[in-house]
């Protein structure tokens, strides 16, 4: 597996598997079927309530942990130096581990500083690998690099075909912080699974246009994280590294983004107020 080497020096597979909207009862096969296609970097958050089920997962699979890169988030209504401490230590209870890889503040909302202060602590600590965000743009990346003493190592945004964030990525890339990418297929939005772009380029390569996605990102410097409850789905998104997509075929798809999400807008105050009332429970 190619890795990202992070700014403190951290490795980090430049593919690993997502379990956003993967059932709680469904998360543990599915994630034991991940381990067993190869995969060794895994992503979930607190806010996606299936944590226990990764770490029965991991548990159960054998695998040497320091064979294996472990992220999880933090989310809203745990910000604060005190509650995002408990939050951690929560979330460690229910993988069943004895660090993290990355710990990342989920949304960009309540109390930041306080909650980046505390990560910051707990990597001193050496319970956190590396520590970073997600769903900042970069404005507010900028704000917590200048004002913090660490950077964050990533930052995990939307990116995909139709929405591409290439300026982003590159306030990203002067400050030294990774860009990942949460829903590189867009959710099949757009119809991205039969556009004929992506499907010309995946014909001449014999691939699939979800491998050509995953193929497109890696190329551009960005982690990816694709989900799939299906094995050959999961097996299919590994196989990306036996081609290359050439200079104008990256700028075939470079010509599909809109310049927009697809779900939903970080800056929007219905959104901010939204997503920033969403308590989780214990």
């Amino acid at each position: 597996m190619q890795t990202v080497t992070l700014n403190n020096g951290i490795e980090m597979p430049v593919l690993g598997f997502g379990v956003y909207q993967i059932p709680p009862e469904q998360t543990e096969q599915t994630v034991t079927d991940a381990l067993a296609a190869g995969y060794r970097s895994l992503d979930t958050a607190a806010a996606y309530g299936n944590e226990e089920a990764v770490g029965r997962a991991i548990k159960r699979s054998g695998i040497p942990r320091e064979d294996l890169f472990v992220t999880t988030k933090l989310w809203i209504s745990d910000a604060g130096e005190d509650k995002a401490k408990r939050a951690f230590g929560t979330s460690l209870r229910k993988l069943g581990l004895d660090y993290l890889d990355l710990y990342l503040i989920h949304q960009p909302y309540g109390d930041v500083y306080g909650s980046w202060r505390a990560m910051e602590s707990l990597h001193k600590e050496g319970l956190i690998r590396a520590i970073g965000i997600s769903n900042f743009y970069p404005d507010r990346l900028v704000d917590l690099v200048d004002h913090n003493e660490i950077t964050p190592a990533v930052n995990q945004v939307e990116t995909h075909p139709f929405f591409q964030r290439t300026a982003d990525q590159e306030v990203m890339r002067e400050r030294g912080v990774q860009i990942e990418s949460w829903g590189p297929f867009a959710e099949g939005r757009n119809n991205l699974f039969t556009d004929p772009h992506l499907s010309e380029i995946a014909d001449g390569h014999g691939k699939s246009v979800a491998q050509v996605v995953l193929r497109w990102l890696i190329q551009r410097g960005v982690v990816v994280i694709p989900k799939s409850v299906r094995a050959e789905r999961m097996a299919e998104n590994l196989d990306v590294f036996d081609f290359a997509l050439t200079d104008d075929q990256m700028t075939a798809v470079a010509a599909l983004d809109t310049g927009a999400s697809l779900f939903f807008d970080h800056r929007d105050p219905a959104v901010v107020s939204r997503l920033g009332n969403v308590a989780l429970g214990s």
